[in-house]
């Protein structure tokens, strides 16, 4: 699920690096920047209206900057000679060069210069997500698995572009797939040559369009009838997922850095599923055929519209549950629709339903006011930035429409000025658009208030930032106050960096609890999913408005489509590393092993309320491939068991049989849905202060020791009185496998102060800590009267 596509990912709309530290402002430079005259790197943002004239063929040399630094550097300070490195015209303004602390001081108080930042080291990784996650070739999960080489992953998504892209080029270091592994295939149509396109890495290319055009009639059009990817989200999805290595990838010069999927060894399949939209009738043809051909893993950035369907009718639960019958992991999205309680889609307990949450990377584009105030907002703009001159500001709404829609801006007060939009129905690229036509000299965007310390990143064709609902509100004070009101926008580039701590929940990312089963704990778990460089379509714009006529290899966008393929690719290095576990041990692995503190030691955040984030947005915490491939112990279930549980639910023999099963319910009469052989434990009680709740599981020790012992450590959520009996497992080579039951007791004494309470579950050996998260859910009443 992709945050923030235009008309497709509407409709699907659950479809779902050498760089600088933070720049220094100029009167700080003089504490920041060490004074000895040993030359270091440093990258110099340039005011645009200092900067050397951008050439017709689009890039500066490295001596465009030459006359810069002889003017701005005296001859006292001019040995050693400064040496410039690059020069930079897209993604910043500026360059790149040697030089001593006190030629860089002296550069920063220049009042041509923006900033000046200490170059940082770094080695080649990603779109950041591997390195972040901690995938090394030489240690962990990657080597283990060979990058999953022998693992096919099946994305039902747009398509794929693979002409010009190096992700799914094919790989001489690839072994051949094992005899009889894959069955599928290629198959061509309009602009898609499968015998040409598709290789040792891109196995298979199918489309399924039957539902989709029988609902458009003539509207479909013919010439689409082919896996080619056209909008962009398929190509993005599988790279992510599976991509080759590619050296220097970047969206202009934002991110640059050497792109690979999270299982860069795994094959690739696509099934294109969506055009204008998404039918369930070409979703669940595709999981049909992808069974059939033999995937290991099937990624899946789409899901339902609104609240999860019951499992019966959801033809997509229908199709995974297949899927996992036969032993093949389904990655879901967990959808878009955060930060409200109860949004996440994928819900079944056989999905490894994933949220979103932000790597330690951002596209800082900085709105000066004509105050002096300033305020940090997103942005990817690659074009010829604003000056430092500042220019007046108007309000949309003073101007025709405060959420600026095309067309009702007016040209003659907007010309030459900048315009401040409120949120609204219009995606931004296209309120953009429409200051551009108005004939704004740039724009800034207001974000909900519910996104709280989030603003959304987009690849604009005219000067724009996106920025907070806070920083919005005081900018929109401003210029209500002022008679004069003026602004700039600096764009920063790519910073790396602490701060933010990260990882952090991000506002769009659907929560829990389950809307469906609320005794099954939802999200699974969360990934990287926000500003994810990754491969794209050469059949259209990064920004997706038909007016853009940019084309690009990779483009960075955000949702839980993007963190999917993520954990996608992760279960695919696991399905190779440990091929006798079934999707379920694998799920248990990730979940179980996650980590639920950030860079600062702190516990995750939530952007949109900017404090601590809960389970119900993070899962049972971030993914930890390394420590997944070695969980200790895990909890597994099998067809059997999924039917037990629709049975639990109350389906009929009729509803059953939808999942093609036979089982008759009244044979497994007593179960619960709670007793599910889940990774984590969620409870709901009802009005009655004296319920008890018992939770049984069954945990399977899968370490290296086979005589192992492990004790129960319980954090008990507010208002409960959790015991786990018994809290001591002993395992042996033939006790692979031990039964605990958790009681949740409500507390007569105590306090409750929101719907929802947490806690976990620990089991430890000394050399595993297997976690499960535990989650409370207190009736309105109650939550008041206690």
């Amino acid at each position: 699920m992709e945050l923030g596509l235009t008309p497709l990912a509407a409709l699907c709309v659950l479809l779902a690096l050498a760089v600088a530290a933070a720049p220094v402002a100029a009167t700080e430079v003089e504490v920041e920047i060490s004074t000895a005259e040993v030359q270091s790197s440093y990258i110099v943002h340039v005011a645009a209206g200092h900067a050397p004239r951008l050439p017709r063929r689009g890039l500066l040399t490295t001596r465009a900057y030459g006359s810069f630094l002889r003017d701005h550097i005296p001859v006292e300070l001019s040995t050693p000679a400064p040496r410039v490195l690059y020069s930079y015209s897209h993604a910043a303004t500026g360059f790149a060069a040697r030089l001593t602390g006190r030629q860089a001081a002296r550069l920063a108080s220049s009042g041509s210069v923006l900033a000046v930042v200490p170059d940082v080291m770094q080695e080649l990784h990603t779109t950041l997500t591997p390195s972040f996650l901690g995938l090394s070739p030489s240690s962990g999960l990657l080597p283990a698995s060979n990058g999953a080489s022998d693992v096919v992953i099946g994305v039902l998504d747009t398509g794929v572009y693979p002409e010009g892209r190096a992700s799914f080029s094919a790989d001489a270091s690839l072994p051949p797939l094992p005899p009889g592994k894959f069955r599928g295939g290629c198959v061509s149509g309009p602009s898609f040559n499968g015998s040409k396109f598709c290789n040792n890495k891109l196995v298979g290319a199918k489309f399924f369009h039957k539902g989709q055009k029988a609902a458009l009639g003539s509207a479909f059009g013919e010439d689409a009838e082919s896996p080619l990817d056209t909008n962009g989200h398929g190509t993005h999805t599988s790279s992510t997922a599976a991509g080759s290595a590619v050296a220097d990838g970047a969206f202009f010069d934002y991110a640059r850095g050497n792109a690979v999927g999270m299982a860069p060894g795994a094959r690739i399949a696509v099934y294109k599923v969506c055009w204008k939209g998404c039918a369930s009738s070409d979703i669940l043809a595709a999981f049909d055929e992808a069974i059939a051909d033999g995937v290991d893993v099937i990624s899946l950035s789409l899901g339902s519209n609104g609240k999860a369907p019951d499992f019966y009718s959801d033809t997509t639960a229908v199709g995974a549950f297949r899927a996992v019958s036969k032993g093949i992991v389904v990655s879901a999205s967990a959808g878009n629709s955060g930060p409200k309680e109860s949004t996440a889609v994928n819900v079944a307990p056989w999905f490894l339903t994933v949220g979103a949450s932000t790597l330690n990377r951002q596209f800082p584009a900085d709105v000066v006011l004509g105050n002096g105030e300033t305020f940090t907002g997103t942005s990817l703009y690659a074009g010829e930035p604003l000056g430092t001159t500042k220019v007046p500001l108007v309000h949309a709404g003073d101007v025709g429409s405060k959420i600026c829609e095309e067309g009702k801006l007016n040209s003659t007060v907007v010309a030459g000025k900048i315009v401040f939009c409120d949120p609204g129905v219009y995606a931004r690229a296209a309120k953009e658009q429409a200051v551009k036509l108005a004939g704004g000299a740039g724009a800034i965007f207001g974000s909900p208030e519910a996104y709280g310390e989030q603003a959304m990143t987009s690849a604009y064709v005219h000067p724009a930032t996106a920025v907070t609902f806070a920083a919005a509100e005081k900018i929109k004070k401003y210029i209500s106050e002022q008679t004069s009101p003026t602004a700039t926008i600096v764009f920063r580039g790519t910073v790396v960096g602490p701060t933010p701590p990260s990882p952090r929940m991000a506002s769009f990312s659907s929560r829990g609890p389950n809307s469906r089963t609320p005794e099954i704990f939802k999200p699974d778990i969360t990934a990287p999913g926000v500003d994810i460089l990754a491969a794209w379509t050469g059949a259209n714009s990064p920004s997706e408005l038909p007016s853009d006529t940019r084309r690009v290899k990779y483009n960075i966008i955000s949702g839980t489509s993007m963190s999917c393929p993520h954990v996608s690719g992760i279960a695919a290095l696991l399905r190779q590393a440990r091929p006798e576990w079934s999707p379920a041990m694998i799920k248990s692995a990730l979940m179980t092993t996650a980590y639920n503190m950030d860079s600062a030691g702190g516990v995750i955040g939530d952007m949109s309320t900017g404090k601590a984030s809960t389970p119900f947005a993070r899962g049972a915490g971030h993914v930890d491939p390394n420590r997944a491939v070695d969980p200790g112990l895990v909890y597994d279930a099998g067809t059997e068991d999924y039917i037990t549980f629709l049975c639990a639910l109350g389906y009929t023999d009729k509803q059953i049989a939808v999942f093609g099963s036979s089982a008759n319910c009244s044979t497994r009469a007593g179960s619960s849905v709670g007793d599910h052989n889940y990774p984590a434990f969620s409870v709901v009680f009802a009005t009655n202060k004296m319920a008890v709740v018992r939770q049984r599981r069954v945990i399977r020790n899968v370490g290296g020791d086979a005589r192992a012992t492990y004790r129960a450590k319980v954090t008990a959520p507010d208002g409960v009185l959790v015991t786990v009996s018994p809290r001591t497992l002993r395992f042996t080579a033939t006790q692979k496998t031990q039964e605990y039951v958790v009681t949740f007791a409500q507390r007569i004494f105590g306090s409750v102060t929101g719907n929802h309470t947490f806690g976990s579950i620990e089991w430890s050996d000394r050399k595993h800590t297997v976690t499960s998260p535990i989650a409370i859910t207190w009736p309105a009443s109650q939550v008041a009267e206690m």
